[in-house]
């Protein structure tokens, strides 16, 4: 599932393209692309017609269209394989589009939902008095937003019963951080994820929030992580972030570090991936 990095890629690629123009029609070609507007198809349709979108926003790996002076909001949610590209209104269409989105200008572009696996979906949703759709108002702000506090931040992560990764991983906590980043920042740190967070001294739980940092920052730079073609930019263009991985997906290659092979064990329905040399197990787990 995308994280932070790749988000903020697309969302930057929407606010580039996207923001301002006025829809004029509205296609939804699977139902499931719809499936959390509750209304359905035709009431997702209808409403949309006639907006105009305002700058695309995001928080965590949340990312939605502000829709003017409606007080509500298109909320994209990419799942595993979900796409929102900008593309010729003439070029072919997808094999797994699922939503279109017409304009009233001459661009000569379109918004298109493809979605393979179709987990994903738009919706649309009231806003928040912070400007966030309804259903994600729980999410915490992420740490490259400007307002996110990292004092809170800190005394709330020590102050959590588990694990270090898990922590991370608390979207009510810190956004935006998901299995491969988190993986990153706790290699960088050198520390085991299941290190309970509650044992984390304060200037360690200050490096390791620099490392979730500087991992997303350098992602970013580069478009986001590629493992396959379903991760892509507004453009259909893949990022290149996974050249410069250090711990996911490395199983029995050397540590960058000390040369040991990285390990990958099972993990909540995941795995992690860790140097067993530079990020020892903790003698105290949860």
């Amino acid at each position: 599932m995308p994280e932070l990095p790749e988000v903020e890629v697309v969302r930057r690629g929407l606010e580039r393209w996207i923001a301002g123009r006025t829809v004029t029609e509205v296609e939804v070609l699977h139902p499931r692309a719809v499936r959390r507007h509750l209304a359905g198809g035709a009431d997702f349709a209808a409403r949309l017609k006639g907006q105009r979108f305002e700058v695309a926003r995001r928080r965590g790996k949340y990312l939605w269209l502000p829709l003017a002076d409606t007080g509500t909001s298109v909320l994209g949610h990419l799942g595993m394989s979900g796409q929102l590209l900008v593309q010729p209104e003439k070029a072919l269409d997808e094999k797994h589009l699922r939503i279109r989105i017409r304009f009233d200008d001459a661009a000569g572009t379109e918004l298109r939902f493809v979605d393979q696996r179709t987990f994903g979906g738009l919706s649309l949703h009231d806003q928040t008095p912070d400007g966030l759709p309804d259903v994600i108002g729980h999410i915490a702000r992420d740490p490259l937003d400007p307002e996110f506090d990292d004092a809170v931040f800190l005394s709330a992560l020590r102050l959590r019963r588990t694990t270090v990764k898990r922590a991370l991983l608390d979207q009510s906590l810190i956004s935006g951080v998901g299995n491969i980043y988190a993986d990153e920042a706790l290699w960088r740190s050198r520390l085991h994820y299941d290190r309970p967070a509650g044992t984390l001294t304060r200037p360690r739980s200050a490096e390791l929030l620099g490392h979730v940092r500087d991992v997303m920052n350098e992602a970013l730079a580069v478009g986001g992580t590629s493992f396959d073609s379903l991760y892509v930019n507004v453009n259909g263009e893949s990022g290149y972030f996974d050249r410069s991985l250090d711990a996911y997906g490395r199983e029995d290659e050397p540590c960058r570090r000390c040369g040991t092979p990285m390990r990958r064990r099972p993990w909540m329905n995941r795995s992690s991936y860790f140097c067993p040399r530079c990020q020892r197990p903790p003698r105290v787990t949860l």
